[in-house]
């Protein structure tokens, strides 16, 4: 019979209520039948099972409690690669086709190449495997201009990436990261779940409903201080820069906005009051994290909304940004420096 003291009733009962398949289960129940009272007899019968099954249960249950009846040594082919090989042989391949004096790589054309010039005898499924464990996916490239001179682009942006990771390094500083961001009454449709062989459709307008908002957020608390705008200029951003200067006031933290090189964020009319500014080096959105924001607001607020009025969709963005801002927590996780540059740098000095 089980032996009583090898767990609990509550363990038992618990490993059944997360049990991982049905046939772990039937175990852990024809157990905890015979821990309750039942007779060997009854349980072989309830379990439909031979004495000699039922006997290896619990022998198995008595040598090594729970795990010996729910998991077991799976067989399986030995992989192909080691995961130091899979690191040093194809993942600097991937992260550099250049090295192969390729342009970019197709998993087909990855595969062949591993086995011509690096004699690596592996599977088009293995691949993948091996890619999908290492956390590597397909995905389209972000298109972004061409600067004119790559040396000069490259220093000014290691120049301003140290003088950002300073910055955020200094408890006395209040990093805050502004942008202007235009949203549609008439939005082109996004990605939904729907059954296959359907033909999803969506409806639209042909309008030109458009409002913007000009905001400014910090990934450190997840303040988010904005202005929903009818356009863009000078006069604008000021009426933002008064807002803020009263949404977050002078204190003991010297407060930093970065921006882009927008015109209207150089006018030398404006009235900065106590914040400073720090604006980006050129073709470099993805130091700016509240464009993760923006993206966030359109995929999840505002995707397959339609109207024809600029109250309506004027509202409907006052309605988000109220929700966002209530849930300072998602801000902080996260959210805003995914897939950027600067992201595990500025999560190791304390950004967010």
């Amino acid at each position: 019979m089980p032996n009583p003291e090898t767990c609990s009733t509550e363990e038992l009962e618990l490993a059944i209520r997360c049990c991982p398949d049905q046939k772990a289960a039937k175990r852990l129940n024809i157990i905890h039948l015979l821990l309750c009272g039942a007779t060997f007899e009854l349980a072989q019968k309830h379990a439909c099972i031979t004495g000699r099954c039922l006997q290896l249960w619990i022998k198995c249950y008595n040598e090594r409690g729970i795990d010996g009846i729910t998991y077991k040594l799976r067989a399986g082919r030995p992989r192909k690669l080691s995961q130091s090989e899979v690191e040093s042989k194809i993942l600097p391949i991937v992260e550099s086709p250049q090295l192969a004096d390729q342009l970019h790589w197709t998993g087909v054309k990855l595969c062949g190449w591993l086995k011509n010039h690096r004699d690596l005898d592996i599977s088009y499924p293995t691949l993948l495997h091996y890619l999908h464990e290492n956390n590597y996916a397909r995905r389209i490239p972000r298109p972004i201009p061409e600067p004119p001179d790559k040396a000069e682009w490259h220093k000014r942006r290691e120049t301003f990436h140290q003088e950002l990771l300073q910055l955020t390094k200094d408890p006395n500083i209040s990093l805050f990261f502004g942008d202007e961001a235009g949203f549609e009454g008439d939005p082109r449709p996004r990605q939904r779940w729907v059954k296959r062989g359907s033909r999803p459709t969506q409806g639209y307008y042909g309008g030109h409903i458009r409002q913007n908002v000009v905001g400014a957020v910090n990934p450190d608390d997840g303040q988010l201080v904005s202005l929903i705008v009818p356009d863009n200029d000078t006069e604008t951003f000021q009426a933002f820069l008064d807002t803020m200067a009263q949404e977050v006031p002078a204190g003991e933290k010297q407060i930093y906005l970065v921006l882009d090189n927008a015109s209207w964020h150089k006018s030398k009319i404006l009235n900065w009051h106590h914040i400073r500014p720090l604006y980006l080096p050129p073709y470099s959105p993805d130091y700016n994290p509240i464009e993760r924001l923006w993206l966030h607001l359109k995929s999840h607020y505002l995707a397959g909304y339609l109207t024809r009025k600029g109250e309506e969709l004027c509202q409907r963005l006052f309605d988000s940004l109220r929700d966002m801002m209530r849930d300072t927590e998602k801000i902080k996780s996260g959210l805003l420096t995914k897939n950027s540059l600067i992201t595990n740098e500025l999560l190791r000095n304390g950004l967010c």
